[in-house]
């Protein structure tokens, strides 16, 4: 295992294509529900317990080497709404492009010849993390904390919040990105017996739905 290798795939530079994305945050700026650093704070908790969650047991699933195919098909009922659903697979498809020529592995290749159009960014994740030789607690870290870390950077560009107070905000949320991460690598373990239904699946009716309004702009910084 290496911790250098789950620096790289957890590196906002990372080439995946999450920089073009901001978790929801456009919307909720453009709707006032986040204006300051503690609204920002708000949405990032709220996001963090339930997509982030969500993301997170798909992702350690992926990195147990549990089949991949069956975890899209449960990551496409976890996400209702069909913007979200594409959002996933481009993230997941521009993901795949930067992981397979990191790491490159069966796993991948496999995933990639079976979802041409992109497999669910979450579940990329975890068989990238597989890959590197990471464990699913790796995984389900990284994508707590790109659950939480995107919609803080876009928040920045769009309010023109002090990077300071932003990163300020991530930090304390800290033990609660260790908790839910552990709490998903759990049920993680658990599902080449149990099946993936033992798999988080919170929700976030207000993310689908300003994820959909949000697709609809004919203008907009983000792509979603």
């Amino acid at each position: 295992m290496s911790r250098t290798a789950l620096l790289i795939l957890a590196d906002g530079r990372f080439p995946a294509g999450g920089h073009a994305h901001s978790g929801g945050m456009e919307a909720a700026v453009a709707s006032g529900g986040v204006h300051d650093t503690a609204s920002l704070e708000a949405f990032c908790r709220g996001r963090l317990h339930t997509a982030g969650l969500t993301a997170a047991g798909l992702a350690a699933a992926a990195a147990t080497g549990y089949d991949a195919l069956a975890l899209d098909e449960a990551a496409d009922t976890r996400t209702p709404a069909p913007a979200l659903r594409r959002v996933a697979r481009r993230l997941g498809r521009q993901m795949m492009r930067a992981v397979r020529a990191t790491w490159p592995c069966a796993g991948l290749d496999h995933l990639a010849r079976h979802r041409p159009q992109g497999a669910h960014q979450p579940v990329v994740l975890g068989v990238a993390a597989r890959a590197a030789g990471l464990t699913p607690l790796d995984a389900a870290h990284a994508a707590v904390y790109e659950s939480v870390g995107g919609p803080a950077t876009a928040a920045v560009r769009l309010l023109s919040l002090d990077p300071f107070d932003a990163t300020g905000v991530l930090a304390r949320l800290t033990d609660e990105l260790d908790a839910v991460a552990g709490a998903a690598a759990d049920a993680a373990e658990r599902v080449a017996a149990e099946g993936v239904a033992v798999l988080p699946a919170a929700s976030a009716p207000l993310l689908d739905i300003t994820g959909e309004q949000h697709a609809a702009w004919t203008v907009r910084l983000f792509a979603s």
